[in-house]
């Protein structure tokens, strides 16, 4: 898919939009805390061929290709904002039904979206999202942290980011490591989410036990389905891609 940037209330994206089915929905990919659109790979263009549904990836705020537009200090409601930037973006571009694919903290802001514009949102595919903060994520965010400090991990991601790269890295470990963090709970917006929604989680997942999936479809609104893959970690999509791709094409399909 060809890439442009595309600007939403003075905020600069860069998106990659397949409109290649009629009346059809579009896949909405939300990349994770270090991701972009170009980590995604060929994911997305593989499940909307499968599910025949049109696919938009973008990299959020600060990643990739997109303008860098937050410093590293992050707001405890940062995802909450996203969510609206998302709306904004669906509503330049004019989406009216979105399936939303989100990992990690893209599957957060997935859900929160859902929560606060239902009428957009026709289905949610949330894969290892956080609803609150484990011990389990916070050592995890740790280690990636570390990882940053003493290995060629900086060297990669400037492959993506560029020079935003510490700036993002700041952003999203600061936030999760801090005192004021601990407290940050979606579970009370739960309930509004009334589209239809799979929630995939690796059991051996390093950010988040299995208490984020169960706790997330108990108090939905909508009809719920889990999916939990043994063996995988956190990224599910990568690490079994086939797997998740017949799963989330049979969720779309059951649903359309």
């Amino acid at each position: 898919m060809e890439g442009s940037v595309v600007e939403v209330k003075g905020q600069k994206l860069y998106i990659e939009y397949n409109q290649v089915f009629k009346n059809r929905p579009t896949l909405v990919f939300l990349h994770d805390s270090l991701g972009c659109t170009q980590l995604w790979r060929d994911f997305p263009s593989a499940l909307g061929k499968a599910a025949g549904c049109n696919v938009l990836i973008y990299d959020r705020l600060g990643y990739g290709k997109s303008f860098p537009m937050f410093t590293h200090e992050r707001e405890n409601d940062y995802m909450e904002t996203e969510a609206d930037v998302l709306n904004d973006l669906l509503n330049k571009l004019e989406i009216h039904q979105a399936i939303l694919f989100g990992h990690s903290d893209g599957g957060t802001i997935a859900l929160i979206t859902a929560s606060k514009y239902p009428e957009k949102i026709s289905a949610v595919i949330c894969e290892a999202g956080h609803i609150f903060v484990e011990d389990l994520t916070v050592k995890g965010v740790r280690d990636a942290w570390k990882a940053y400090q003493t290995t060629n991990l900086p060297e990669r991601l400037a492959k993506y980011h560029g020079g935003k790269m510490e700036m993002l890295v700041r952003a999203w470990t600061e936030i999760w490591l801090s005192d004021r963090f601990k407290a940050w709970n979606i579970e009370p917006i739960l309930k509004n989410i009334t589209a239809p929604l799979l929630f995939i989680q690796g059991e051996t997942d390093e950010y988040g036990t299995l208490d984020q999936l169960e706790k997330t479809v108990s108090q939905v609104s909508g009809i719920t389905e889990k999916f939990i893959i043994p063996g995988a970690g956190h990224t599910p999509h990568k690490e079994v891609p086939e797997i998740v791709l017949e799963e989330a094409a049979g969720f779309i399909n059951s649903i359309l």
